[in-house]
């Protein structure tokens, strides 16, 4: 697969840089892409540089009147509304042409998928899924998921299936395409009663003629690897099989993690893994084979990002990484540069077991009244039974 699957990245990338110390630092990325080449996983792939997303593209998701507060926000002396300038989305040097760059990377991810040039690409500066039509939030300025959702829209798809397994809730994404039938967004995250944006909640189910378009899957707190997979593995893969996707584009951020410092789900860099693997099968089993997938959210930036992420590229690749495998000592040298009292690991994995049981209709966990409830707001309306393992 790797001569059929792009990996979008360039240095420029690092330039979406909220400074200080904003935790969505770009150190992230950088880390994770030489972590994938001390692996030898980008061994004769060539990464495609994007260039900045146009006005008209940007408009796909976002007024232009927002897009022209970012483009003066940095230079003009008061208040500029729309979201930024604050401690989530403080205002930074060339914040437009920085944003514009992401969207044009998950862009280019959409076109090379679209052209036929390859089945799968990754775009891991990707995935700020929070950004709305007129405002910034969420560490989001502008919405590449739901731009390359439009583009594929009018480049040869019809039906795309959104997956977002981040943390917090895919609002934008799920904002923008709420009453299109066309696009299915299925968003597993920390209950919104625990955490930021309080949205995504199992009764938010798609508007109008796309009602059952919009899948919310909210875990409680503490939730671990077999009950997270439980749970993906008791909705997803029917809804896919329903729906029939041409594409599936995912959002992975891994702010799932049990070290993450802003939220409380209790995930493993091998519970990121499966979860690759699996969007991978479910894209060649559901959607063609067609896969984008964008990063996301995570802010344990030295231990979990860049595991987890080369991992993501790796799927991507089909060059899987064995969890058992060693951590580069030439990467480990780096990062002591950086931090050179960090606790470090080892291995590509956390030791942890991501292998779950699967739902069968029972009450054994509090993850199975989240699951009994999503199925049975949302599988009626794509003629799925919900009491029925099967379906």
């Amino acid at each position: 697969m790797g001569d059929r699957a792009a990996v979008v990245w360039d240095s420029a990338l690092l330039g979406y840089d909220l400074g200080g110390d904003h935790p969505f630092n770009p150190i992230r990325l950088e880390l994770t892409m030489r972590l994938a080449r001390s692996l030898g996983l980008l061994d004769d792939v060539i990464t495609l540089a994007p260039e900045p997303a146009d006005d008209p593209d940007l408009a796909r998701a976002h007024d232009m009147s927002y897009v022209d507060a970012v483009r003066q926000a940095p230079t003009v002396g008061w208040d500029v509304g729309h979201g930024l300038g604050t401690p989530d989305n403080p205002v930074f040097d060339r914040m437009h042409a920085a944003s514009a760059l992401v969207v044009g990377g998950t862009l280019l991810a959409a076109r090379v998928i679209a052209e036929g040039t390859a089945d799968r690409a990754v775009s891991i500066a990707g995935g700020l899924h929070h950004a709305m039509r007129d405002h910034a939030a969420g560490f989001c300025v502008y919405n590449d998921c739901s731009v390359a959702i439009s583009w594929l829209l009018d480049n040869g798809f019809e039906r795309i299936a959104y997956i977002d397994v981040d943390v917090h809730h895919g609002d934008g994404v799920q904002a923008a395409f709420y009453d299109d039938p066309r696009v299915l967004t299925v968003s597993l995250h920390q209950h919104p009663a625990t955490l930021w944006p309080g949205t995504g909640s199992v009764t938010e189910l798609g508007a109008g003629a796309a009602q059952g378009t919009s899948v919310n899957i909210p875990l409680p707190p503490g939730t671990r690897d077999p009950a997270w997979q439980r749970a993906f593995h008791a909705v997803v893969p029917s809804l896919l099989g329903a729906f029939r996707p041409q594409v599936l584009v995912t959002q992975c951020g891994v702010d799932t993690h049990a070290e993450d410092p802003l939220a409380d789900l209790s995930l493993s860099v091998d519970g990121h893994r499966a979860t690759y693997l699996a969007l991978r099968d479910l894209a060649e089993r559901y959607a063609g084979g067609k896969w984008l997938a964008t990063g996301g959210g995570g802010y344990q930036l030295l231990r979990v990002v860049p595991r987890s992420w080369t991992h993501l590229v790796a799927a991507v690749l089909d060059r899987d990484v064995d969890p058992s495998t060693r951590v580069p000592t030439e990467w480990l040298t780096t990062v002591r540069k950086v931090a050179p009292r960090a606790d470090l690991p080892l291995t590509m994995s956390d030791g942890a077991d991501a292998t779950f049981d699967a739902w069968s209709g029972g009450m054994s966990d509090p993850v199975d009244a989240v699951i009994r409830d999503v199925r049975h707001a949302i599988f009626p309306l794509h003629g799925l039974d919900p009491d029925d393992p099967r379906d």
